[in-house]
């Protein structure tokens, strides 16, 4: 593949030469590979990142994350180009949830309103009447009337947990977020008996099993958060663990340790569907303008309702 130009030291160099010929912004999710967080415009959480880039005047978004954060981007940005280095990078929750087994699920549960997780489809999003993200779920579900019935989709563990703290009985979609499912409660225990002196810090997309022995549970911008304005020193990460790349850098001082599996030491939470981007990926997607995120225009309007609707309450 020929690139724009060819005198390039190395390939972040042709990246940022590439960025500035396209006008382009690069946004990176906590869940990223370090280098290419390291050559990202901004770095963040799925709608936060959206949000930027919508009031920057970049003709090109390129949104190095999964699939359902770049239709956000687009749904947010119309008139921008939003380009993903793989369109394979997916999402287990998103896959988990279809539209047309979805709509059954209303079907058959009438008088129910809709709260999606963002973690889902621009098609899932245009059936619900409100998305939440996991840092706005609780004050938004909490601002509804109690006696509302309610849906909730996709992921049931963070569903159960805002029912948890919420007191509420939300029907619950039966969506998973693989990662957060490989974390291994005999080996987090054991773990934390010969660390006593850590703290565990969970996302709340991890099962209940490991939810009840954190210390703290926090979307990934309030774990972040969380670490600098705690005083202990070593923390155990229950979440996708290339955000220690970012704790590390606010935090030098301070430990991180990836939260176990099954065989206590497994590399198996990092997200397949993240690792999928990489430099070279991000250089051609740069490069060839694609793949491209494409959303018709009447489903771009239905999925901006619910998400306008969370801005508001939120």
């Amino acid at each position: 593949m020929k690139s724009l130009h060819q005198n390039f030291k190395n390939i972040e160099e042709e990246i940022i030469f590439l960025k500035k010929k396209r006008k382009a912004i690069i946004l990176s999710h906590f869940y990223q590979d370090e280098d290419i967080q390291d050559i990202a415009d901004f770095i963040g959480d799925s709608l936060d990142l959206s949000k930027k880039a919508q009031n920057t005047n970049a003709d090109v978004i390129v949104f190095c994350g999964v699939r359902f954060m770049a239709e956000v981007a687009k749904i947010l940005s119309p008139n921008k180009k939003v380009i993903i280095p793989d369109i394979r990078a997916g999402c287990s929750l998103e896959e988990s949830c279809k539209v047309e087994d979805f709509k059954k699920f209303k079907f058959e549960n009438p008088h129910h309103i809709v709260l999606s997780y963002i973690n889902c489809s621009a098609e899932i999003k245009a059936e619900s009447d409100i998305i939440v993200t996991s840092s706005n779920a609780a004050k938004i579900i909490n601002s509804l009337p109690k006696d509302q019935k309610i849906i909730f989709a996709p992921d049931k563990h963070l569903g159960g947990y805002l029912n948890r703290i919420t007191g509420r009985k939300m029907k619950l979609w039966n969506g998973t977020c693989i990662v957060h499912e490989t974390f291994s409660e005999r080996e987090l225990v054991k773990k934390k008996v010969r660390l006593a002196n850590s703290k565990i810090i969970a996302h709340p997309e991890c099962p209940e099993n490991i939810l009840k022995h954190a210390d703290f549970i926090g979307s990934t911008s309030a774990l972040l958060k969380f670490i600098s304005s705690d005083n202990s020193k070593q923390f155990i990460v229950a979440t996708e663990p290339h955000i220690i790349h970012q704790m590390k850098k606010n935090e030098p001082s301070k430990e991180f340790i990836i939260a176990p599996g099954n065989d206590g030491d497994c590399s198996c939470s990092n997200c397949p569907y993240m690792e999928l981007n990489t430099l070279e990926k991000l250089r051609n997607c740069l490069l060839n303008l694609s793949p491209e995120i494409s959303i018709n225009n009447e489903l771009i309007l239905k999925a901006k309702k619910p998400l306008n609707f969370m801005l508001k309450l939120s």
